[in-house]
């Protein structure tokens, strides 16, 4: 454990812990679109920026990515760390007009929706990259991936076709901080829309209700290599 200072209060955190992680631990919170607890820092929507002091050198850093050290000074609230926010997320709004989550904030931060070329053909997606983390480091299914750069860079399946990788489990749906990743249960079919992929439901044995993708029980199946799950699969939860 190290101590650090977080607007002028001495508090203890993991030595390498990122600050971000460091502060909603203690309680401080700060701004934030791409980063999960359980996932890889990506430092992608950089609404986390805070000023860290450290050898008297100041600097301007997203929290997330920015490892928690003996000494080190943070400041989560400065005019120049909300000025940073504000325009941050003035890039950020046009990409998710809808999205009632992002309006919220961008209200907190005193963000206005600027015009922007982008925003005419806006989805919803803010490209954060908690979709492709949590699919990968999560579930190990590999199925969306970001594609092309700048201004034309998505997040999609492969090739941007239906991906065969994709279990259905929607996980990605409930990473996503805007709801552009939507997944719809049809009877004996689950849909998910942005990723083209329409799996076949498994039926309770007692029931009758469809409950799980096919693909998802195949994929633990293959996984774990444990044959009895694929009788304790047979059940839903409820009848279970």
């Amino acid at each position: 454990m190290i101590n650090l200072t977080i607007n002028g209060k001495q508090y203890t955190a993991p030595k390498g812990q990122n600050l971000l992680q460091a502060a909603l631990d203690n309680g401080i919170e700060i701004p934030h679109l791409c980063y999960h607890e359980n996932l890889s820092s990506y430092g992608g929507c950089r609404l986390c920026l805070v000023e860290v002091t450290k050898g008297g050198k100041v600097e301007l850093t997203t929290s997330c990515t920015y490892p928690a050290d003996q000494g080190i000074q943070v400041e989560t609230n400065t005019p120049k760390v909300r000025k940073a926010r504000r325009l941050m997320m003035e890039l950020i709004l046009p990409m998710a007009l809808n999205s009632p989550k992002i309006q919220a904030l961008a209200r907190e931060l005193g963000a206005e929706c600027l015009p922007s070329p982008s925003s005419k053909k806006a989805d919803g997606c803010i490209k954060c990259g908690l979709c492709v983390r949590a699919c990968e480091e999560l579930v190990g299914a590999n199925s969306i991936t970001f594609s092309s750069k700048g201004s034309e860079r998505k997040i999609v399946p492969p090739f941007e076709e239906e991906s065969e990788k994709c279990i259905g489990c929607g996980t990605c749906v409930h990473v996503c901080p805007t709801g552009c990743i939507t997944m719809e249960d049809l009877g004996r079919k689950r849909k998910l829309k942005r990723w083209n992929r329409v799996l076949n439901m498994k039926t309770c044995t007692k029931c009758s209700n469809a409950y799980i993708p096919t693909a998802q029980v195949d994929f633990y199946l293959n996984r774990t290599g444990d044959a009895a799950l694929e009788d304790w699969f047979k059940v839903c939860p409820d009848c279970r």
